[in-house]
């Protein structure tokens, strides 16, 4: 009885159907069909396709397994062509001919355009294939050359036979792979030599002839000029006056180069001076900006611009920046008042003329006819770009804009950001030329001999050179540490570094160059442009961080034709610059090594270490009495806010056109870049990538953010 309560599956299928067939003999109606998609259509006949094509395979193994290839090939190649009939994949066809590794596609014209038509044809493709040139090397032979070369260094005669016969093969592809690193170098120069074919103008569109100048009268200059120059005592032009003169009467931007003492701020300043001649007097305004990195470069671009234009009715102004609250530059209220009166040349450092373009009334350059930036590269490196964009952004862009520098530079990227038309390019010299009648000598350091630089720098001021010396250090303490220890050895020197004010920096230099001072102690302040007359002797405490920096350093000496002397302090560290500076030499007479004997080291590191406790306690004193100017500086300040405070807070607060945070972080590129320069010995780290970015950011940086709903949109 149980069991017949149990029912299977097949009895619930046929109980089903029954149940089906009876509804359906009721209604008296047929079951609809199920209509069938494209889908659905599609997807059946992928599904037949794929079985017919594991079908060919099968029976294309069969058929290579059991007979010859060629039948097999042949019933394959029809089955194939009758599919691509019907689909426009192509099925891979096996191909009984070996393939060579050694051939690549030809790079002309590509296989698509060589007599195929919709679908890649193995043979055709094969036809415009081309052979590889260079020889390849396989991994054996590269672990071959290994374990020679460490067979090689054990010392054996007989392994180095063998070495240097297993070497030979792969000496070629050496060459081979050098040549193809030259390739690309070639490649590379070719395409910067048409960036700035394109971007420098054509020497043959200038008509002027600079052969046939010998003199300043035969440039057609007028009186008050020719005047002024004949007053300084200027005759003959120099090779750099004589290409920049008539390119800059003309109006065209100019990049000039020449090396260190050929005169290139009169370059500048007579066609200027010349061109103001023939200015409208009716309309009082500032047409010529001149830049310099440097307060002291400024002050003497002022100077000699202020002579020349003695007989003249052109107006001068000086800008320069201060450096605290403490220390101080010029009066910011006596520039502001010549600032008032537009004169016609305004010359500056960057920091304190964009605080006079924001913050000083009736001040600003949109009538700035001719820019002049002096030491261009240094002003386009990290420390300077962010300031120098924000001038040229209020210059107008219809502007002459000369460039000068003794290792200008002519990269392009660099460049094009300071929006100059069709430049012409003056470079009288090469960029790592040094003066003709420059001696380079060099004393060499080793490195357990490294702590006696000062004993060595001593022995060579006493002995040697006692008179119209400049000492380059690489820092503002050292500097001031080595102004005291010369102090109390009896030398006459006087320092010059950026922890001076500006009236100290300016009678340190009238000291030195009056003669009341033998030595000047200065850092890399006093490397660029500054034309002192008589210096002798350029003393370098340790190699500059890269040739640029030498070039500039040594410059102060053999200038304007005069004979000088260099000497080098080179440590083991230094060499590649070492080998730069002796690549670039004019002649090899120049190059000479100077040896201090050891004895006269030995006599000066004692009277060193028995002056070690004055120098100390000098220092410490100087140090108490800094504090005490100090606290009396503070006390002044809070009495005069306590009587004035109304005026002082009624005034306008000082606008910069960065932030703090954008301050810190340049501040901290600029470090990063000096360090990167002096870890990799000289060599340029600051790629064109990270300074793409670094410009990129700054850039962002700078445009305002606008606040709209819960986001901050930059415009």
């Amino acid at each position: 009885m149980a069991n017949d309560f149990i029912m299977t599956l097949e009895d619930v299928d046929s109980e089903v159907e029954d149940l089906t067939q009876n509804l359906k003999e009721q209604e008296g109606r047929k079951e609809p069909e199920i209509s069938t998609t494209k889908s659905s259509k599609k997807a059946a006949k992928n599904k037949k396709k794929r079985k017919k094509k594991n079908k060919n395979y099968i029976k294309q193994e069969e058929i290579n397994i059991g007979g010859d290839n060629s039948t097999g090939n042949k019933n394959t190649s029809t089955k194939q062509s009758s599919e691509t009939k019907d689909k426009k994949i192509i099925d891979p066809v096996i191909e009984t001919d070996t393939f060579n590794p050694e051939f690549t596609f030809d790079i002309e014209g590509g296989c698509a355009h060589v007599g195929l038509k919709q679908s890649w044809d193995f043979e055709a493709a094969k036809a415009a294939l081309k052979l590889k040139n260079s020889a390849r090397v396989s991994i054996d032979e590269i672990i071959a050359k290994i374990r020679d070369n460490k067979k090689s260094s054990t010392g054996s005669s007989d392994t180095t036979v063998l070495a240097n016969k297993k070497k030979k093969p792969t000496s070629s592809t050496n060459n081979e792979s050098s040549t193809k690193k030259k390739g690309d170098n070639d490649e590379e120069n070719e395409y910067e030599k048409e960036r700035k074919k394109a971007f420098f103008a054509d020497e043959s569109e200038l008509n002027h002839k600079s052969d046939l100048i010998d003199s300043f009268q035969s440039m057609n200059l007028s009186r008050p000029i020719l005047k002024g120059l004949s007053q300084l005592g200027f005759v003959q032009p120099t090779p750099i006056q004589v290409q920049t003169i008539p390119v800059a009467l003309m109006g065209k931007d100019i990049c000039g180069g020449a090396i260190t003492g050929s005169g290139k701020t009169a370059a500048f300043i007579i066609p200027i001076l010349e061109r103001l001649l023939y200015r409208p007097r009716q309309d009082q305004t500032t047409r010529v900006l001149i830049l310099a990195p440097t307060r002291e470069l400024a002050i003497q671009c002022h100077s000699v611009a202020t002579k020349i234009a003695s007989f003249t009715d052109t107006t001068l102004c000086l800008c320069v920046a201060k450096l605290s609250a403490y220390t101080g530059g010029l009066s910011l209220k006596v520039q502001e008042a010549e600032l008032r009166q537009r004169p016609d040349i305004v010359i500056a450092t960057p920091g304190r003329l964009i605080d006079h373009i924001r913050n000083s009334i009736s001040f600003s350059l949109d009538t700035i006819e001719i820019l002049v930036i002096d030491e261009a590269d240094r002003m386009l490196e990290d420390g300077f770009s962010a300031e120098l964009n924000e001038i040229i952004k209020a210059c107008p862009k219809s502007r002459q804009t000369m460039l000068f520098s003794a290792t200008m530079t002519d990269n392009v990227d660099e460049l094009i950001r300071l929006s100059l038309n069709r430049p012409v390019r003056l470079m009288v010299d090469s960029a790592k030329a040094t003066a003709a009648r420059l001696t380079q000598e060099f004393v060499r350091i080793r490195k357990h001999r490294e702590d006696d630089r000062q004993a060595i720098l001593l022995a060579l001021c006493c002995r040697t050179f006692k008179a119209r010396v400049i000492i380059f250090l690489k820092s503002k303490a050292l500097a001031h540490e080595m102004k005291v220890v010369f102090g109390l050895m009896g030398l006459k020197a006087a320092e010059l570094h950026g922890n001076l004010s500006q009236e100290q920096r300016l009678e340190a230099l009238e000291a030195f160059r009056d003669g009341k001072v033998n030595f000047l102690l200065a850092t890399d302040l006093a490397s660029r442009g500054l034309d002192i007359k008589g210096i002798e002797t350029v003393i370098n405490f340790d190699m500059p961080q890269s040739y640029a920096h030498y070039l500039h350093r040594v410059g102060r000496t053999a200038r304007a034709g005069r004979n000088g002397r260099s000497v080098t302090l080179c440590g083991e560290s230094d060499r590649k610059i070492l080998k730069t500076i002796v690549k670039h030499a004019n002649t090899k007479q120049q190059i000479k090594r100077r040896v201090v004997p050891i004895e006269v080291i030995t006599k000066y590191i004692k009277k060193l270490s028995s002056l070690r406790e004055k120098v100390a306690h000098v220092l410490m004193e100087e140090k108490q009495e800094k504090e005490v100017q100090r606290a009396e500086m503070e006390i002044t300040k809070s009495e005069n806010l306590l009587k004035h405070e109304k005026a002082i807070y009624s005034r306008p607060a000082r606008t910069w056109f960065q932030t703090k945070k954008e301050k810190q972080r340049a501040k901290e590129v600029a470090q990063e870049k000096y360090k990167s320069n002096i870890e990799n010995g000289g060599k340029n780290s600051n790629n064109k990538k990270r300074k793409r970015e670094n410009d990129e950011k700054n850039a962002a940086a700078a445009k305002p953010k606008i606040k709209r709903g819960n986001k901050n949109y930059i415009e």
